[in-house]
């Protein structure tokens, strides 16, 4: 007879397993397993809605999964947002990561200064899927733009607005100047 059992540290249970072995008169055992592997055993739903978690439907193996691969999906880095039921950070961060990866090297970062064809702003929010960012303009106004048409440079964009005011915010890089 084998109890799995989850605990955060070592447990002796000797006592316990000879006494349960003599009065159920077979061979007893323990099994200390980790919390993923306790979340797996519990069941029940997922944090995305899902009515069975990904643990206990279809996971058979959990690969190690860091706290990059949240940074790589722009997530919140708030424990509850990101932890599983196991309370370690959720096994699905692993199969979105590498498009994430990937599809964030062309987005500028949060904070940058760019220029779009209606003047200059800030990146304050990106969408990596969409390959948009929204960007807080000098007048305080929010657009969501593709990232194919913006001039992303170093620093603050030159004095002179956006392209249509002399070509000063682009330097001459955008397509309206050729």
């Amino acid at each position: 007879l084998t109890f799995y059992y989850g605990s955060e540290k070592e447990v002796d249970l000797f006592r316990l397993q000879r006494e349960l072995g003599k009065r159920l008169d077979t061979r007893v055992e323990f099994r200390q397993i980790g919390p993923r592997d306790v979340a797996k055993m519990m069941g029940g739903s997922g944090a995305c809605g899902l009515s069975v978690r990904c643990c206990s439907a279809f996971l058979t193996d959990f690969q190690p999964i860091s706290i990059r691969m949240a940074k790589a999906q722009d997530l919140p880095l708030v424990p509850t947002e990101i932890a599983g039921m196991c309370g370690r950070l959720r096994c699905c961060l692993a199969y979105e990561y590498e498009f994430y990866k990937d599809a964030r090297k062309g987005l500028p970062k949060l904070g940058k200064w760019v220029v779009s064809q209606q003047g200059a702003g800030k990146v304050v929010d990106r969408n990596i899927p969409k390959q948009t960012v929204t960007i807080q303009m000098e007048g305080g106004t929010r657009l969501e733009m593709p990232i194919a048409d913006l001039w992303v440079g170093e620093g603050q964009p030159p004095v002179g607005g956006g392209c249509g005011t002399g070509g000063g915010g682009c330097g001459g890089a955008c397509s309206s100047h050729h």
